[in-house]
């Protein structure tokens, strides 16, 4: 039987993606896009009629007004339509192309072929539900700081990649040269996610594992703890997270976060330095912003 969908576009300041991918994820939308138009952004989702009503939506465009208001950004503008089954898998699709991070990443979207030769390491991706398709801000800046500390890897290495998404910052490590990763996530469709694109990239399942859960899940796979951490999500969750680094962390462990405002970096840093942590550098872009962070030396 078809399945009708709500289209919902959401017209935006390019600042406000993070926040709006965040806001649309807990409010259960599929395949999510984003597409330039002029200097602002539109962010495409899905969801299945069956569940939502118009008057769900509109709430949902309230509440991304008011996460506008806190961040002081213009509001955004939302709007929505009805579309048939055989439309919606295909229609954010179309906005999503090629990407180059970096100075040695080419994100590929996986329905398209890529190229035979070219100097990038090729990166395919399909991230179905999950957050992470290299566009944004916050995942570019991570990919980069990869490369930074893998540029030269010459003893076995393992990360942990908190909040993986997409898979995208684990499948980029392993690419890079890192040894193991272990990638958890909170939601299952997401893991769904991760592990399609491990097949997409042949890479086995034992050199990238992925399960559901967050650090507690980490530290029971791996008591003797991590070479590197990267997490990539909202502040707020960083922030909470970061007591569970240290437990997490070897002596010389180093670790990448993002999905972090500028204003926000400053909390970060005194939260990180009050766990025995401390900052090495912080990249900016945009708005947003990445830590690459070390182990204090007593």
């Amino acid at each position: 039987m078809s399945t009708s969908w709500w289209e919902i576009s959401v017209l935006c300041h390019p600042n406000l993606e993070e926040s709006i991918f965040w806001r649309l994820e807990k409010f259960g939308c599929s395949g999510t896009s984003r597409e330039i138009k002029g200097k602002s952004y539109i962010i495409r989702a899905y969801v299945p009629q069956i569940k939502y009503q118009s008057l769900d939506i509109s709430a949902l465009s309230l509440w991304l007004q008011q996460d506008a208001l806190v961040l002081e950004l213009p509001q955004p503008l939302t709007r929505w339509k009805s579309i048939e089954d055989e439309d919606w898998s295909s229609s954010w699709k179309q906005y999503w192309e090629p990407t180059e991070v970096g100075d040695r990443f080419l994100i590929y979207p996986a329905w398209l072929t890529p190229p035979e030769k070219t100097d990038r390491i090729i990166l395919r991706l399909d991230p179905g539900v999950a957050f992470g398709t290299g566009t944004h801000a916050t995942t570019q800046l991570c990919l980069e700081s990869l490369e930074m500390r893998l540029s030269d890897v010459q003893h076995e290495l393992v990360i942990a990649d908190i909040g993986s998404g997409s898979g995208i910052l684990s499948i980029g490590a392993i690419l890079l040269g890192a040894t193991k990763v272990y990638a958890v996530d909170t939601d299952p469709l997401t893991i769904k996610a991760a592990q399609e694109n491990r097949e997409l990239n042949q890479i086995s399942a034992d050199s990238l594992v992925i399960n559901q859960g967050s650090v507690e899940k980490l530290l029971e796979l791996l008591p003797e703890g991590v070479d590197g951490i990267v997490c990539n999500i909202l502040a707020e969750v960083i922030i909470e997270l970061i007591p569970a680094f240290s437990k997490l962390a070897k002596p010389q462990s180093w670790g990448v976060l993002s999905g972090i405002l500028l204003e926000q970096s400053q909390a970060i840093a005194d939260t990180l330095e009050q766990h025995g942590w401390v900052v090495a550098a912080l990249w900016k872009r945009q708005q947003w912003c990445c830590i690459q962070i070390r182990k204090a030396q007593d």
